[in-house]
């Protein structure tokens, strides 16, 4: 069981266990925004539902320069495993300008491609090729980059998740 911790702003935060969560808010740093009914927890003082979404009390600062990291899973799933130049399924990744001419490991330069185009396209630009990419591709953003765990989610986190976005 997870719990969805948010900041003092409703901004998603991490994602931890339910019993670090009912520690966070019997220590009174956060409080129960959604909670899961049935099966409390039952302490010495008091009877808790067990938390799916708690509420930090105080502001926890977060550095702007939260990038998520370059990996092909994650161009893969940014495109949705659609190829950037057929729409094809896609299985690999294709850097827009090729490393040999220069072309870096960045979220702007890599697209989904199948490997069809991708054999076909080679070590040329779309340009050279007389292709366009479907879209412009550039770095993802949202809850469900930033916080780890997002995607197999509890439906109650969908409210707060899409307030990021």
């Amino acid at each position: 069981m997870r719990t969805l911790v948010l900041n003092a702003g409703y901004e998603p935060l991490a994602i931890v266990s339910f019993k670090r969560a009912l520690v966070l808010v019997m220590n009174e740093k956060a409080s129960v925004i959604e909670s899961v009914i049935g099966d409390p927890v039952w302490t010495t003082r008091a009877v808790y539902e067990r938390p799916a979404v708690i509420l930090l009390t105080r502001y926890v600062r977060i550095p702007q320069a939260r990038r998520v990291p370059v990996t092909r899973r994650g161009v893969l799933r940014r495109d949705n495993h659609r190829c950037g130049y057929c729409a094809k399924p896609a299985s690999t990744i294709d850097h827009v300008l090729p490393r040999s001419r220069g072309g870096q490991d960045s979220w702007e330069n890599l697209v989904a491609c199948c490997l069809r185009c991708n054999n076909t396209k080679s070590d040329r630009t779309p340009q050279e090729m007389g292709w366009e990419l479907r879209m412009a591709p550039r770095a993802p953003h949202g809850a469900a980059w930033t916080v780890r765990g997002t995607e197999r989610g509890d439906p109650q986190w969908a409210p707060y998740l899409g307030l990021a976005a």
